[in-house]
């Protein structure tokens, strides 16, 4: 049986993985993705002491001249003291659950991946200016044009990394897994949140939880901190959660009082209908509820969350305008039948939170509960034919289909993470003319480096511009590149795309650092010029912080679309990651700003 066959049947008996580990949340939502209550710290249990802060010895970067937002964010950071940036930063709630004398789990050393095992070292991020990075963090505009930075971010947001100084461990921990949340991230926050034990919870870690919680579809990890909260705050979000706990735990009396009790407070609409329909799911209670979407004006955590775990059908326009983070969460809801998040699943896949494999093992598993009789015309059905058409010209053809019917980003390049592993499985040949970038994007997309370097005498037979552009970024060891080669891109590509290559050349150091200053003059482009963001980034570089670059790289990408990244961001960020050994992650970056603009 040939590999590709062998490859299909497995996919096809396997069960969806959620969210395994490989754009913009709407900028219009609003601020907060919680009900009133849950995202507003004042609501949130107020501590019974203080503690002080650790003072750092961080080295801010210098205040410059801010060349755009990235540079804006930086400069606002590095004014306020670390208590002004972090006001929760100190405080926690006294312990409210008791943990075996022994048995606590330390706070100052938390992560999921070890170093041996694609993690970083646990001082990635530094030692010291605890406050200013997670600082950076909060302000951060995720998700990311980029795939693979967001791919990097995450890695180093879950590494088991050490506590800087100069913030509460325990609120490092829930800064990081809400940065993951709104890169998209459900499952890799919550697994974060949970390596806190639940009586270190500080008032951010509460809001954090909630939110996670929330993200992956599962009311009851409100519980831990329900009760505790509502001790402290009469708001009826709380009581809807504590309502919705009760319930959970057979206690349909005090739920349904409860429920009652938040009516009295105010909870009305789609937020009250949403927590009884999950009282009524289980089982104790004979409360009936329908839910009425016509005036919902959006889509937050709180409805998200409650509707996905009682698999309540969400109106498609609702999803649609919720962004791409909260489309990711739904692309992983289990109590949801596949067939509704195919889509959301593309998007993921676009935002690196769903693998090339995670994807194709959805697509397969919708075309497993296919009626026969109507497979013909589905995303499987070509996704198949890719994989195991006798003819490669054949599997070339289903793939083109695959990308032709979804030409709206990011989706159209959610179907060439689709289609890597059966674009990888086509050996190289002149037939393919038409298809070379497409081909080319689709391995690179999901990091098939080798296999896209074996198309290098194809494509230059075939005398293709932008196929040659991405394996001059993307491959391990391209052909030598001259500055005549990438002057005859710039000339006739122009505008956006010429000026990221040579920047992308650049920052990768493939041509000279005079050819790359020279061609990005021609283009009004001073890869030189240096402001508050470029002096962290070079002093993360300088310091050997893999974390800390990777942050930073995400600070100057803070915009919707690849043609939206200043060529100096991407030039200088792809230099700061090759001085941290991180040149894999440097190429595949640059490969994606070619294949994507």
């Amino acid at each position: 049986m040939k590999s590709s066959n062998r490859a299909w049947l497995l996919l096809g008996a396997a069960a969806l993985a959620a969210a395994i580990p490989a754009l913009a949340q709407n900028r219009d939502a609003p601020e907060s993705l919680l009900p009133e209550g849950f995202g507003d710290p004042g609501n949130l249990p107020p501590p019974e002491t203080k503690q002080t802060p650790q003072q750092g010895n961080a080295q801010r970067p210098a205040a410059g001249q801010p060349a755009g937002r990235a540079d804006e964010l930086v400069n606002e950071l590095t004014g306020p003291t670390e208590e002004e940036v972090d006001p929760l930063g100190g405080p926690r709630p006294t312990n409210y659950f008791s943990i075996p004398v022994g048995t606590s789990r330390p706070t100052d050393m938390v992560g999921l991946i070890e170093p041996g095992n694609f993690g970083m070292a646990p001082n990635a991020f530094g030692n010291d200016g605890g406050a200013f990075r997670a600082g950076l963090m909060r302000g951060l505009d995720a998700p990311l044009p980029s795939r693979w930075a967001s791919i990097l971010l995450r890695r180093a947001l879950m590494s088991r990394l050490a506590a800087p100084a100069g913030i509460n461990p325990v609120d490092w921990v829930a800064e990081r897994a809400d940065l993951l949340l709104r890169m998209g991230e459900a499952d890799a926050a919550r697994m974060l949140v949970q390596s806190v034990d639940d009586d270190e919870y500080t008032s951010r870690m509460i809001e954090v939880a909630a939110q996670a919680a929330l993200a992956t579809a599962d009311p009851s990890g409100l519980c831990p901190v329900a009760g505790p909260a509502r001790a402290r705050s009469g708001n009826a979000s709380w009581l809807l959660a504590e309502a919705m706990c009760a319930g959970l735990e057979s206690e349909a009396a005090r739920a349904g009082a409860l429920i009652d009790q938040a009516r009295n407070q105010g909870a009305t609409g789609i937020d009250l209908a949403l927590a009884e329909k999950v009282i009524g799911a289980s089982g104790e209670t004979r409360r009936s509820t329908t839910v009425e979407w016509e005036q919902v004006p959006n889509l937050d955590a709180w409805r998200f969350g409650l509707a996905s775990a009682t698999g309540t059908e969400i109106p498609a326009p609702l999803m649609a305008r919720a962004g791409p983070a909260i489309r990711a969460w739904f692309a992983r809801a289990p109590m949801m039948p596949p067939e509704a998040r195919a889509d959301a699943a593309e998007t993921a896949a676009a935002l690196g939170v769903f693998s090339s494999r995670a994807l194709v093992e959805l697509h397969s598993l919708i075309f497993d509960r296919t009626d026969v009789a109507e497979r013909g015309d589905t995303v499987g059905a070509r996704l198949r034919e890719a994989w195991i058409a006798e003819l490669p010209g054949d599997r070339v053809a289903a793939m083109r289909r695959l990308w032709e019917e979804t030409p709206v980003a990011p989706a159209r390049y959610g179907r060439l993470v689709l289609t890597a592993g059966a674009a990888a499985e086509i050996d190289p040949a002149p037939d393919y003319t038409a298809e070379l970038p497409n081909l080319i994007a689709s391995m690179l997309s999901a990091g098939l480096d080798q296999r896209a370097a074996l198309w290098a005498d194809t494509v230059e037979q075939a005398g293709d511009q932008r196929a040659w552009a991405m394996l001059a970024a993307g491959t391990p060891r391209p052909a030598a590149i001259d500055s005549d080669r990438v002057q005859d891109y710039v000339s006739t590509e122009g505008g956006r795309r010429g000026e990221l290559l040579v920047a992308a050349l650049g920052g990768l150091g493939r041509i000279a650092e005079a050819d790359a200053t020279s061609l990005a003059r021609d283009a009004g482009i001073d890869l030189a010029a240096r402001d508050a963001w470029s002096q962290a980034l070079d002093a993360a570089a300088a310091a050997r912080q893999p974390g800390m670059v990777a942050l930073l790289v995400a600070v100057g990408m803070q915009t919707s679309h690849w043609g939206g990244v200043p060529p100096r961001n991407l030039y200088r960020s792809l230099r700061a990651l090759r001085a941290v050994g991180l040149e894999y992650e440097a190429r595949m970056i640059a490969a994606e700003a070619i294949a994507r603009t």
